[in-house]
């Protein structure tokens, strides 16, 4: 039928250009985006385990990038927080129980358990 947008794929752009020139255009440009957007997307994010035992983190100093997921697990016989500052707060950790966080403010961040304040480590996020 003449005048008809054919539908195979060997010509589904020519077809597209002259039946639809704002689809066209819009392919284009999404293809033209394509290296842009690949850069962009985040790799994929790691899980990193800290350890509480012992009245002590471990290990002590962890380096993570952003988007990472950070586990504490408390395998103490006491409480313990994972605190720093205004960056994050775990809130008491229960023996036997976990929490977690995603890592999004990129530098260093030193945090304490609140309950034993001679409990340090440091946690950088790249």
């Amino acid at each position: 039928m003449p005048g008809t947008c054919r539908r195979s794929w060997a010509r589904a752009v020519a077809d597209a250009v002259r039946c639809a020139p704002g689809a066209a255009r819009a392919l284009r440009i999404a293809l033209a985006a394509l290296p842009w957007l690949a850069s962009q997307a985040p790799a994929t994010a790691a899980t990193r385990t800290i350890e509480i035992d012992a009245m002590a983190f471990s290990p002590p100093a962890v380096t993570v990038r952003r988007g990472d997921r950070i586990v504490w697990i408390n395998r103490d016989l006491v409480p313990h927080t994972a605190t720093a500052g205004k960056v994050f707060d775990s809130g008491v950790i229960a023996p036997g129980r976990s929490w977690t966080t995603i890592a999004k403010t990129a530098g260093r961040h030193d945090y304490v358990c609140t309950l034993h304040p001679t409990m340090k480590a440091s946690l950088r996020v790249e």
